[in-house]
């Protein structure tokens, strides 16, 4: 029965010992593993004891504990180092309904990593790990997937990681960033248009949704569809059928769905601005993307990532990540990027010290319920300025930030929008919600 599961499996009793083995899993593992001998946690671990004993969770314990399957999300090594692994574990019953092992089945996740990788996600804590138990479930299906979380924790990476896994990973993975296009530009980039549709359609176009064919659509901040849109993109959505622009012709599309977004959609359901329709057809398997604050002990690790990536021979001092560690990081993983950018091109010599880092904004060392939990009695405020002394909704927050940025910042709107980490096009869509006509 073992050697007829594609991926690698292991049959153990309830001591831990390894009683069959299939190929694929002897592949796995660069030792020689003995039947009624071996240990599961001596193969994978390199560990003289079980993995509840060595601060870990034990899929075993998990599952004898429920009487059910259970899995969790381990660090093994492999013969190809230590990689992540999402590992299933079944109980096995005799005819009488006795336990008599367990099935352990592993799913190699090569989108992550607990060391510095190229285009892989980075860490080790539980909130990672739990994010990276669903991506891999969600990968294996093709179910729409609704990505949530703060701005800059990784969405695109993670839809990525959702194609790369997928049956879909030899087909196109196209990404469509819904900020700041409009009706008519959304719906000819999706859709293409004929040849004489508007003024300026001299040739036929295809469209992203045709270019995605066989592949994954990732509609990157879908919270900002206009309504009227959203209609076109829910017929899209449920009969994977479309209409060119200025064609009276069907296409049948074939892609799977997955959209993120930094705003609360339910929220906006609620308020009118998202179709309640449209909500739940997109969030088929919703994701939590943890922000920095929920995963500080990843913080060092991702820091020492991205200080590989610049190719640069630096370390960082203890200090200095310490202080990285208790900072509140509202711009998540991509203002920790900006932060050892700027930290590289500061430090004199090969050390990054404490006082190499950029200035830190007022929020070091609150977590993030502080810093949710604010009322009347400890008013808002950034640089000194006072945003108000009820409580304000994150929105409001963002547009009386960006009101008393743009009064006091010397520059041009491109160095603004690379100091605050957006792409101008974003700024721009902000400063006008903001009611910020140019800066000063």
């Amino acid at each position: 029965m073992i050697d007829a599961i594609d991926k690698p499996a292991i049959f153990i009793n309830q001591n831990y010992i390894i009683e069959a083995v299939n190929a694929p899993y002897r592949d796995t593992y660069p030792v020689d593993i003995k039947l009624g001998y071996s240990t599961c946690y001596q193969v994978s671990h390199r560990n003289n004891k079980p993995c509840d004993q060595c601060g870990e969770q034990c899929p075993m314990q998990e599952s004898k504990k429920s009487g059910r399957a259970a899995s969790v999300v381990h660090i093994h090594t492999t013969s190809e180092g230590q990689s992540y692994c999402d590992i299933l574990m079944r109980p096995i019953f005799d005819g009488h309904g006795d336990l008599i092992g367990y099935l352990e089945i592993l799913d190699k996740l090569a989108f992550a990593s607990n060391r510095p990788s190229a285009g892989k996600m980075i860490g080790e804590s539980e909130a990672f790990k739990t994010m990276l138990n669903k991506i891999n479930r969600a990968a294996n299906s093709d179910i729409s997937v609704l990505l949530f979380g703060e701005t800059g924790t990784g969405k695109e990476l993670v839809s990525q990681a959702l194609h790369s896994s997928s049956h879909r990973a030899e087909k196109p993975f196209v990404v469509i960033e819904c900020t700041g296009l409009s009706d008519a530009l959304l719906e000819s980039e999706l859709f293409g248009y004929e040849k004489g549709a508007f003024t300026g359609a001299t040739t036929n176009k295809k469209g992203l949704v045709e270019a995605a064919e066989g592949g994954t659509l990732f509609f990157d901040e879908v919270g900002d569809i206009p309504l009227a849109m959203q209609v076109k993109l829910l017929r899209l959505f449920e009969t994977q059928t479309y209409r060119p622009v200025g064609s009276v012709v069907s296409k049948k599309a074939n892609f799977r769905l997955v959209c993120a977004s930094h705003k609360n959609l339910k929220q906006m359901v609620e308020k009118g601005e998202f179709r309640r329709d449209l909500y739940y057809r997109i969030a088929g398997f919703p994701i939590n993307l943890p922000s920095l604050r929920e995963r500080k002990s990843d913080i060092a690790l991702i820091a020492a990532h991205f200080l590989a990536q610049s190719h640069e021979k630096k370390r960082f001092d203890k200090k200095a990540l310490e202080k990285l560690s208790s900072y509140a990081f509202p711009g998540n993983i991509r203002e920790l990027r900006n932060i050892v950018d700027q930290a590289v091109l500061l430090a004199d010599e090969t050390v990054i010290y404490e006082s190499d880092l950029p200035v830190l904004d007022e929020f070091i060392g609150e977590d993030n319920a502080s810093m949710e939990g604010r009322n009347d009695q400890y008013p808002l405020t950034t640089n000194g300025v006072n945003l108000g002394k009820d409580i304000m909704t994150l929105d409001e927050v963002e547009d009386a930030y960006l009101a008393q940025v743009a009064s006091s910042f010397k520059g041009d709107i491109n160095s603004l929008a690379d100091a605050l980490g957006v792409s101008t096009r974003t700024l721009y869509r902000k400063l006008k919600k903001a009611g910020v006509k140019e800066l000063n």
